[in-house]
């Protein structure tokens, strides 16, 4: 065997891609991460891919001729005609390699639960929930026309229009200074009127401004601001509504729940969602568990189980010697 063979695993974001490149063993050769790859948050997302994927095999000393298999988990593969954007992001010169495309949730789910049985609750930049029963059907909340509006723009909209509808009291005095200096007015009129404007013209820079605000909004939720604890329930309320249903298509009397991204894995967001579902789920009992590895290496993962390489304890082993499997999306 060429011992130079790899392979390449990418996960691509709404907000960054991060690259993988490791050889058959499981040896991980290089990790790079760059902008996002999705066209819908970034116009360069194709140039942001090709430049992650180049310098990744740089770093590697590997060239396109050494690689065996690519898997590109890719944020909004939703349907097969996205292909038509997302097949040119891993057109490179010479990497002409078998490449598989999915959704960033199967490459999720691949490095959180090993491919094992199970379900995986993303909120970051995106917001979806998928599953894989014991007989490996793959259910997404999607396919039952259920989505959770737990992304980080999709929270802070919310707080914004429970604000300037005036559904404020005492507690939220600091939220609201956090949020005029985010948006930078100078008053709740001046904030209105933004509003009424359409905030920003460039809906991509709009939703990067609301996504970015999400952080100050589930820390004020932890300290009791009644607008960001609405909120944040709300979502809380219809994540927990998509795990059930995913799960009911489960055998087992008890499945295990996963949690990936900024949104889900802030305090506030896990330490309420897991007790719902440890103290309260309906259908069935819940696990929740800690990721085993990240998205990126997910898609590795899928590379060499792709290239019907057995996926042993030897290879989880040269994986986790990796900081960067480590889940930190």
């Amino acid at each position: 065997m060429n011992s130079k063979q790899i392979v390449i695993g990418i996960d691509g974001g709404g907000t960054h891609t991060r690259v993988m490149v490791s050889d058959l063993d499981g040896n991980v050769l290089s990790y790079i991460e760059r902008g996002s790859a999705s066209i819908y948050k970034d116009e360069q997302a194709t140039q942001n891919v090709h430049e992650a994927i180049a310098e990744a095999l740089q770093m590697a000393d590997r060239s396109c001729e050494h690689a065996q298999a690519l898997v590109a988990g890719i944020a909004g593969y939703d349907d097969p005609s996205d292909l038509e954007w997302i097949a040119p992001l891993t057109e490179l010169p010479g990497l002409t390699c078998p490449k598989w495309h999915v959704n960033d949730a199967v490459s999720a789910h691949s490095g959180a639960l090993m491919t094992k049985p199970g379900i995986v609750v993303i909120a970051g930049t995106g917001s979806i929930i998928t599953g894989i029963t014991e007989d490996g059907q793959y259910i997404r909340n999607y396919d039952f026309h259920h989505y959770a509006a737990s992304a980080a723009r999709y929270i802070s909209y919310d707080a914004v229009y429970e604000t300037l509808a005036g559904h404020t009291n005492e507690t939220d005095s600091k939220l609201i200074r956090l949020m005029l200096e985010h948006w930078n007015v100078s008053s709740i009129n001046e904030f209105t009127a933004a509003a009424k404007r359409g905030f920003t013209e460039d809906r991509r820079e709009r939703d990067k401004q609301f996504g970015e605000f999400a952080p100050f909004l589930t820390e004020a939720a932890e300290h009791g601001s009644s607008v960001a604890v609405r909120v944040c329930n709300r979502a809380i309320d219809q994540m927990k509504v998509g795990i059930e249903l995913i799960a009911s298509s489960f055998t087992s009397d008890e499945v295990a729940v996963t949690f990936i991204g900024s949104v889900v894995n802030s305090p506030y967001f896990y330490q309420a969602l897991s007790g719902q579902l440890t103290a309260a789920g309906s259908n069935k009992r819940y696990a929740v568990v800690k990721p085993q590895f990240a998205p990126v290496t997910g898609s590795v993962l899928l590379a060499l189980k792709n290239l019907s390489i057995p996926i042993n304890e030897a290879i989880i082993n040269n994986l986790r010697i990796t900081a960067h499997s480590l889940n930190n999306k």
